[in-house]
């Protein structure tokens, strides 16, 4: 019996639960529990992370899903409350009879399609149509915005001065870090904005609530909420923007949201293509140039090359506008502390300054455990001028947090 079973485990990989394949062969879920953890077939099992997997592949007589019924809500109730299980979070059960096994939602839960089709609903409502600026007369300086690291849906309960970090603190100091540079700005000319997005703007990437490689975080809210949350910021924040200098907007691909962040940065680009005063690159590529007059400035998440190599992978990827500057600038995050450092090319003539940006996010378990602590949390950005270089930094500083 026990090589039958293991043999309908392997032949049925990540098909069924523990619970399944007992009811199968009508022994005792102890019985195949204990044969799983002998035999090593635990990666055969299905578990708690694979059920959405199954999703696709267990159908009812109408090839869909369904609500369950009252009568099977209270039954689940009991069976919870039987073995210490808290309801309001199971998202599915097995519903079994003679003659069906069906899984059935707990819980109505929203999918890709309805996220996509309320996102489609939202833009035809707005009807996003932007008629051209008439700006007063431009200037001849560069205002780079770098709201770095918000991982929007993080959640960080800490006690001392950095407090709780949920979605509603990561948008409300993004907004304010954002106005803030704005501020600061004042005394310059802009002739133009540079806007850098990405860079960890969500926290997670799935929806377990993980990164793109599977790491667990703690969240507040819904991957669904944290998306629609941070589209609306971004489309906030652009359309402030826009209305002090046509906005160039450029997205960095990073290690928290890698496929997320990117359908966030295309949603962008869709929903503002209709203005003739912003434009968008949100290729995958994770170093992005960019030339204002005499500047090149490189932007990149920073979980890739390393540091050293920035400067020659500059000159080799973007050899016209090396040729074309004098100042050369790379404009890094990922680590959410300050760091500076600077290469020179030869004497009196300038060189390479590579800056790593502080940001806003507090710092989760995790981080603390780690004694990641005490940076100054902050959004953070820079004023070049078209024929001089970067001749002013600008941070926004939330001089009662720190990351």
């Amino acid at each position: 019996m026990n090589d039958k079973i293991v043999a309908f485990i392997k032949d049925n990989k990540r098909k069924y639960t523990t619970q399944q394949v007992a009811d199968h062969f009508k022994v005792s879920y102890d019985k195949v529990a204990a044969l799983c953890t002998r035999r090593k077939l635990r990666k055969y099992i299905l578990n708690g992370k694979m059920v959405a997997e199954a999703l696709s592949q267990v159908k009812n007589e109408e090839n869909e899903m369904r609500e369950p019924t009252e009568a099977e809500l209270n039954a689940l109730r009991e069976e919870c409350k039987q073995y210490g299980i808290d309801a309001e979070h199971v998202k599915m059960f097995w519903h079994k009879t003679k003659k069906i096994s069906m899984l059935v939602m707990a819980q109505e839960r929203p999918t890709y399609e309805s996220v996509r089709d309320e996102i489609v609903a939202s833009m035809r409502k707005y009807a996003p149509k932007y008629p051209k600026i008439k700006y007063p007369k431009l200037g001849s300086h560069l205002l780079v915005v770098d709201p770095a690291d918000v991982h929007i849906g993080k959640l960080s309960v800490l006690h001392g001065s950095r407090g709780t970090y949920d979605i509603k603190t990561a948008v409300d100091m993004a907004r304010e870090g954002v106005n803030g540079l704005l501020a600061h700005a004042q005394g310059f000319p802009l002739e133009r904005i540079l806007l850098i997005i990405g860079n960890d703007i969500l926290h997670t990437d799935n929806t377990n609530r993980e990164t793109t490689k599977g790491t667990h975080q703690d969240t507040d809210g819904t991957w669904h909420d944290a998306f629609i949350t941070a589209r609306k910021l971004y489309i906030e924040i652009i359309e402030n923007l826009v209305q002090h200098a046509p906005v160039d907007v450029v997205f960095n691909p990073s290690n928290h949201d890698y496929m997320s962040g990117f359908m966030l940065a295309d949603s962008l680009a869709s929903w503002f293509h209709l203005s003739e005063d912003i434009t968008f690159d949100c290729t995958m590529v994770h170093r992005k140039y960019y030339k204002y007059g005499q500047n090149l400035i490189a932007t990149t998440h920073g979980d890739g090359a390393k540091n050293a190599d920035m400067p020659l992978l500059m000159a080799q990827e973007a050899p016209k506008m090396w040729s074309e500057t004098r100042f050369r600038y790379i404009y890094q995050h990922h680590l959410h502390h300050k760091v500076k450092v600077q290469w020179q090319s030869v004497k009196d003539y300038p060189g390479i300054t590579l800056e790593v940006l502080r940001s806003p996010s507090a710092p989760d378990a995790w981080h603390h455990k780690a004694g990641y602590v005490g940076a100054p949390a902050a959004i953070e950005g820079f004023i070049h001028s078209k024929e001089g270089g970067q001749v002013a930094r600008l941070s926004f500083l939330f001089p009662d947090r720190h990351a």
